[in-house]
């Protein structure tokens, strides 16, 4: 165990994580605001004297004396050096674990999980520097891998919560995953971590490039990606984020419609999107034939 972590056995308990207690008022806020800035005012402290002088080598005491603060300031915020390092994810859990719960039910699952995890891409792009800097620090210290493989660890339990969660209460649930069936589990693991490995590779690649590039739209392509994968049509009453796929009324027809439909949805993120009304009991050869003849008119226009 490192020497500094058993310290922080003897200290005073910290305050409650940003973010996980109430605040009311100005004064409040405020607070916070102060306790997201000491924090990060520590880590920044931590990382410099780890990037001069060496990980191992560097104290507590030396990480408080760079931020102008006494030792037991620091335990307050964190409880090792290490945890120095990674500031904001408390926080950003917090955020993730909120959206989760105030998702509506009719949005598919995944689509919430991969909403979950773009807060914690920003969390990352707010700061490009200090998180380009952080990523090299952290390739060239073991220790500090290992503490960022437990954070990721930390998204994947909290996804795959909410992923059984609605396995036990949606009314729709995405094609072929069997709701009280003993795939359940395995399943939402597994999607969980995709997600989450998806997020991972986007910022990787994006800080390789020294933070540079437009992340969002890169780990929004990873998403589709994701989608088709793990589900190549949407179940019946299941909305894409804003796209509601109504069951049909009229057997095959309505099946062939609505495959067709979110297959155009998915296509071409960068094309235009046509909206077409036709009856239920309209031939489906009219239907197609008038979409064609639309699609065949916006592209002349």
């Amino acid at each position: 165990m490192d020497r500094e972590q058993s310290s922080a056995q003897q200290q005073p308990p910290r305050e409650p994580l940003d973010g996980a207690r109430p605040e009311g008022g100005t004064g409040g806020r405020r607070a916070a605001a102060q306790r997201r800035q000491m924090r990060q005012e520590l880590a920044s402290a931590a990382m410099d004297l780890f990037a001069n002088q060496g990980y191992e080598e560097t104290t507590v005491d030396q990480i408080a004396a760079e931020a102008g603060v006494a030792r037991r300031t620091f335990f307050r915020y964190f409880r090792s050096k290490e945890e120095a390092i990674f500031p904001d994810h408390d926080d950003t859990l917090v955020r993730v674990a909120d959206l989760l719960a105030s998702a509506e039910p009719e949005e598919h699952p995944l689509d919430v999980v991969c909403r979950g995890i773009k807060e914690v891409l920003r969390m990352y792009a707010s700061t490009p520097g200090v998180s380009v800097a952080r990523y090299q620090l952290i390739r060239q210290v073991p220790a500090l891998r290992e503490r960022e493989i437990a954070v990721v660890a930390r998204y994947e339990r909290l996804f795959t919560r909410y992923l059984l969660g609605r396995f036990d209460a949606a009314e729709q649930i995405p094609p072929g995953w069997q709701r009280g069936g003993d795939d359940d589990s395995m399943l939402a693991e597994v999607s969980a971590a995709a997600v989450v490995a998806a997020h991972n590779h986007v910022l990787r690649r994006w800080l390789r490039a020294g933070g540079h590039g437009d992340v969002e739209a890169q780990l929004d392509h990873s998403f589709e990606v994701i989608r088709g994968t793990f589900w190549a049509t949407s179940p019946s009453g299941v909305r894409r984020r804003g796209t509601l796929v109504a069951p049909s009324a009229s057997g095959d027809t309505g099946s062939v419609l609505e495959s067709t439909a979110v297959s155009a949805l998915s296509a071409s993120p960068g094309g235009e999107v046509l909206i077409t009304v036709a009856r239920t009991d309209a031939p489906l050869d009219l239907v197609l034939d008038s979409i064609k003849s639309a699609l065949g008119a916006a592209k002349s226009a």
